[in-house]
């Protein structure tokens, strides 16, 4: 399959793709803080600049897009153009996280993933049990 867009407006778009304040990691933050938590943002002295930090509970939490980070779903598959380019890229982001996550777990604390197709899908009861379930003491 062939990008239906020309390789300029491809790189235009990439550009815009954010590491902060996505529309996900704006709805995972609302969701939980109407669950009552209160959390840090993009922690710079933590591993892999964590999206929310629970510092009390020594739990973070990664809003991680299916695309950037690998995931098993269909937003996940690696596109046929440039092939090399994104497997050596998206790779290089997998191994980064687990080191990171490994990280985390030798200092004591927990790791939890919300994946973008999971927010996608609005399931707002599933998020809320999926969070509150790793919150909990």
């Amino acid at each position: 399959m062939t990008d239906i867009f020309n390789s300029n407006k491809r790189s235009d778009i990439m550009k815009k793709i954010g590491p902060k304040n996505s529309k996900q990691e704006l709805f995972i933050r609302k969701l939980i803080f109407s669950l009552g938590y209160r959390y840090r943002l993009h922690s710079n002295d933590l591993p892999g600049k964590p999206d929310l930090v629970f510092p009390k509970y020594k739990k973070v939490i990664f809003i991680n897009g299916c695309f950037w980070h690998h995931h098993i779903c269909k937003r996940g598959k690696l596109p046929e153009t440039n092939k090399e380019f994104w497997e050596k890229k998206i790779l290089g982001n997998v191994k980064r996280d687990k080191k990171n996550y490994d990280k985390f777990k030798e200092l004591g604390w927990s790791v939890l993933v919300v994946w973008q197709c999971e927010i996608k899908t609005k399931n707002t009861e599933y998020l809320q049990q999926k969070i509150k379930s790793f919150l909990v003491i």
